[in-house]
């Protein structure tokens, strides 16, 4: 289980998405003149489940590695959560007259970008054990 390079994937995907919790993604004014205001999920009930559930799939399909099918669904379940997790990021951005992305913004982006890389080592995990399969 720790050996494997899709463990250390969805661990860096789970880390990132409970970091991004209290972090803002945003910083800007619904004002031109107005106080500035943050995006966190902390603040919004919508980005909190979706980051929540995004690093929880990213922990439970860790424990996942004897199936490994079920492993790849799950990646892919917690990859669709944290794009559609960026995308509610960007439906409340546009609320915003001015302002930009923090500097924590990179943790959101680098979810979805460790689920990939994970789906694809379970693949790849998997191709290896059945061409050991047909050796036998």
């Amino acid at each position: 289980m720790i050996q494997r390079i899709q463990t250390l994937w969805l661990l860096l995907a789970s880390i990132c998405a409970f970091a991004s919790v209290k972090l803002p993604f945003y910083f800007g004014s619904l004002e031109v003149p107005g106080p500035t205001v943050t995006i966190t999920p902390y603040d919004h009930f919508m980005l909190l489940v979706f980051v929540i559930a995004t690093a929880l799939m990213g922990l439970v399909s860790i424990f996942l590695f004897s199936n490994r099918s079920l492993q790849i669904k799950m990646c892919i379940v917690g990859l669709v959560l944290s794009l559609a997790n960026l995308m509610h990021y960007f439906l409340f951005m546009k609320n915003f007259k001015t302002g930009g992305l923090s500097l924590y913004s990179i943790l959101s982006f680098l979810v979805p970008v460790f689920f990939i890389l994970a789906i694809r080592s379970i693949y790849k995990d998997q191709k290896l054990l059945k061409s050991l399969d047909r050796l036998r």
